[in-house]
């Protein structure tokens, strides 16, 4: 038991965590040790370390019937900021962040995630597994209520020029999620994508897990490194 509760501490010093398993405020932490899965539970069918990078795969051989994500286990966030740098080595990829989300089991998840994919939806906000779908689109503002309802929205930028300033296939993009209170902004490439202000009494979510997703469809690959955490003070 004793070797157990000395491991536990030293794993919570290495990813810069306090002991109440929250993140301590304003500290910018290395959640990827560009090594190894440490603090991180996935398929190992379809999550690996190579290279220095975390990468997410699907092939033909060894498809995805559903999403599968990695979770980050050192433990929740709330008001905080999201970054990591990511490049998408296959023609077609859909993934994402998911933040103050909820652990389903069997490397399910549920709540609000920051869209991440090869299509005209990068960078949107989305909720995965609560029937809410988008929250906010790309080049969008959005107030959102309960469930899908939609109180007000405001075009931020065309979603064209947006879309067009990601870079393509194979190269790196940096990639910022900040969510702070009821509102949650999503940057590529320093540019602003989206942002929602949730409103919902019944469905907002103040705090959770991170995980990483890799969707269900064609044979894909991720890959992502320079993941940082930092929790952000309560305004």
């Amino acid at each position: 038991m004793m070797r157990s509760l000395v491991a536990a501490a030293v794993l919570l010093a290495v990813l810069g965590l306090r002991a109440g398993a929250h993140l301590g405020a304003d500290e910018a932490v290395a959640i990827f040790d560009g090594r190894t899965l440490t603090g991180w539970d996935g398929d190992p069918a379809h999550w690996r370390v190579e290279g220095g990078l975390l990468i997410g795969e699907a092939t033909a051989s060894v498809p995805l019937k559903r999403n599968s994500f990695i979770i980050w286990r050192g433990g929740t966030v709330r008001d905080c900021e999201i970054s990591l740098s990511y490049r998408i080595m296959s023609a077609w990829a859909n993934s994402g962040i998911q933040y103050r989300s909820k652990d389903l089991g069997g490397w399910l998840v549920a709540g609000y995630q920051a869209n991440i994919e090869s299509g005209a939806r990068n960078g949107m906000n989305y909720s995965e597994e609560t029937g809410r779908d988008v929250l906010s689109n790309v080049g969008e503002r959005a107030w959102v209520g309960d469930g899908r309802t939609k109180r007000k929205v405001e075009r931020i930028a065309p979603p064209g020029d947006l879309l067009a300033s990601v870079k393509g296939r194979g190269e790196w993009n940096r990639y910022r999620l900040v969510a702070r209170g009821a509102t949650m902004t999503i940057f590529i490439n320093d540019l602003l994508f989206s942002e929602t202000i949730d409103e919902s009494a019944r469905d907002a979510v103040a705090e959770g897990i991170v995980a990483l997703q890799l969707h269900a469809g064609q044979p894909m690959t991720i890959q992502f490194k320079d993941i940082l955490v930092r929790t952000l003070t309560p305004r």
